[in-house]
């Protein structure tokens, strides 16, 4: 039978410019416009379901057919899905009621308006995918380092574009204290996070979170890459000073030397990246006194006792040993705390304790050296620093005999008592 003469109607602009700037793919695209179509048809009608919309998937050109059964010229009830018999006829004369009739149906004669709530229609839908794919995309890489270009630069924030012109935003309280970014420069940053109310998306970036650093080791350090070392804690102040914790799974790998390089080299470029932010890293332990006392580096402690209920921690130390522990600022035993979990409190030695005590080597001659070993590997390494611990805390943390405690501690007093 025959048709009328097929009348398109074109998306071809619109269609090239949502596939080449927006990055859309063209199956998708197509699904994006036939809804729209779809959506503004059912709008006309009051329903779609007797129409086909037809898009050519390499240009955008669409054809609407749409189907009608025809029926006596006197009984027209919907005009949408009924076709007057002598109108059938005009098409081809051998239509008959009861027969379905599918033509080509113009869009555009419906006028400017319904185009243009279609133009409108279909670029609010594409807009919402877009949101969708940004939203995907960066939800899977928080936590991840990015490269972006400066693109504005305000006072409480710092706009960026990715490679795909997509804005993120790089906000005043996540830049390095003395960051200074020009329009054009690419910075790497962390995603932090990414919002999406009311399906508008926006990522935000950081370079002052404990895992911007921590992704930063992660590219300079192969061993880290490879499963060798984890990192097993990072604490910063951003712009000042950091500690990380590393522990290696290869006994004949020291994490620290491995984390650092030789002469320094891998640690440099970080702290470059990190404008000059000092890096200490530290061999992490299960021994929280232990862990304790590295992470308060380089000052060197004389005794820790823990309150692991409340995770408290009292560190005595030579007087000329404190201000090291603390740091310049407070920086030392800040950080020191925020990469133990614990709040320590930071104590001088009694000068005249410390001249009456006697380190635990000293009496190899009365204990077993490896039980002397394992008592200075669980904190202790004189006798007072062992006397004044309950015998409780000596059996938890040097996992000892009762009677081999007893034994050391008998041994203790008596040399005290005989002072």
């Amino acid at each position: 039978m025959a048709k009328k003469e097929v009348n398109v109607l074109n998306l071809a602009d619109s269609f090239a410019e949502f596939r080449e700037n927006r990055n859309i793919d063209a199956a998708t695209l197509v699904g994006v416009i036939e809804e729209s179509f779809r959506g503004v048809l059912a709008k006309l009608f009051g329903t779609d379901e007797n129409f086909d919309v037809i898009i050519n998937p390499k240009n955008g050109d669409c054809e609407i057919h749409r189907t009608r059964v025809v029926v006596e010229d006197d009984q027209v009830v919907d005009s949408n899905k009924e076709m007057p018999l002598s109108e059938a006829r005009s098409i081809a004369d051998d239509y008959e009621v009861g027969e379905e009739v599918s033509e080509n149906f113009d869009f555009q004669k419906f006028g400017r308006r319904a185009v243009l709530t279609l133009r409108q229609t279909l670029a609010s839908k594409v807009l919402e995918l877009e949101h969708d794919s940004l939203y995907n995309k960066y939800k899977d890489l928080v936590g991840q380092i990015v490269s972006a270009e400066v693109y504005q630069v305000w006072k409480s924030e710092v706009m960026l574009v990715d490679d795909e012109n997509n804005e993120l935003i790089l906000p005043k309280s996540e830049q390095i204290p003395g960051d200074f970014y020009r329009k054009g420069e690419m910075i790497r940053a962390v995603v932090l996070r990414v919002d999406n109310q009311n399906n508008n998306p926006k990522i935000y970036l950081s370079r002052t979170a404990p895992d911007f650093l921590r992704r930063l080791m992660e590219e300079e350090v192969p061993e880290i890459t490879d499963g060798l070392i984890t990192i097993k804690g990072v604490a910063r102040i951003p712009g000042e000073r950091a500690k990380v914790a590393v522990e290696s799974y290869d006994d004949r790998i020291d994490p620290v030397g491995a984390c650092v390089g030789v002469r320094g080299r891998r640690i440099h470029g970080i702290v470059h990246e990190l404008h000059n932010e000092n890096i200490d890293v530290v061999n992490f332990t299960t021994n929280q006194q232990l862990y304790i006392e590295r992470a308060l580096s380089p000052a060197q402690i004389t005794t820790v006792y823990l309150d692991e209920e409340n995770k408290k921690a009292e560190v005595y130390l030579k007087p000329k040993e404190v201000s090291l522990a603390i740091g310049k600022g407070g920086l030392n035993i800040k950080l020191a705390c925020m990469l133990t979990g614990y709040t320590i409190d930071v104590f001088r030695e009694n000068d005249s304790q410390e001249e009456d005590d006697i380190y635990l080597d000293e009496f190899n001659d009365e204990i077993d050296q490896w039980v002397i070993d394992t008592i200075k590997d669980a904190g202790w390494k004189t006798a007072r620093e062992v006397l004044s611990a309950s015998r409780e805390v000596l059996l938890q943390r040097t996992d000892l005999e009762e009677d081999t405690i007893d034994n050391v501690l008998k041994i203790l007093k008596e040399e005290f008592e005989k002072d």
